[in-house]
C-alpha cells in the first residue's frame, strides 16, 4: 500500500505582498489564501508540489513560490505575475 506524506509549504512573503498589493490596487476585498503543500510517496522518489491557492472574487488563482507566473483555475495557461491586477478587476 502506498503511503503519501503531506508537508505544508508556506507562501513567500514577497509573493504574499504582491498578491495583497494587486488586490488593494484594484479595490478588491482581502484574498482568501491557502498554502500549497508537498506530497511525497514514501520509499520512492516521487513528489508533487501543490500550488498556493488564492480565491479573489470567487475565482481561483494558483501560484508557486519563486515563479514569475500565475495560473487561473488550472495549470494549462500561465500569465505574468506583473499583470495580476489586470486579471482580478
Amino acid at each position: 500500500m502506498l503511503k503519501i506524506t503531506k508537508k505544508e509549504i508556506n507562501m513567500s512573503k514577497e509573493l504574499h505582498s504582491k498578491i495583497e498589493w494587486a488586490c488593494r490596487f484594484t479595490f478588491n476585498e482581502q484574498p482568501q489564501i491557502m498554502n500549497g503543500c508537498l506530497r511525497m510517496i514514501e520509499h520512492t522518489n516521487l513528489a508533487y508540489v501543490e500550488p498556493h491557492r488564492v480565491i479573489i472574487k470567487d475565482r481561483l488563482y494558483l501560484f508557486f513560490n519563486e515563479h514569475d507566473y500565475f495560473y487561473v483555475e488550472d495549470l494549462t495557461t500561465k500569465y505574468p505575475l506583473s499583470k495580476l491586477q489586470n486579471y482580478i478587476t
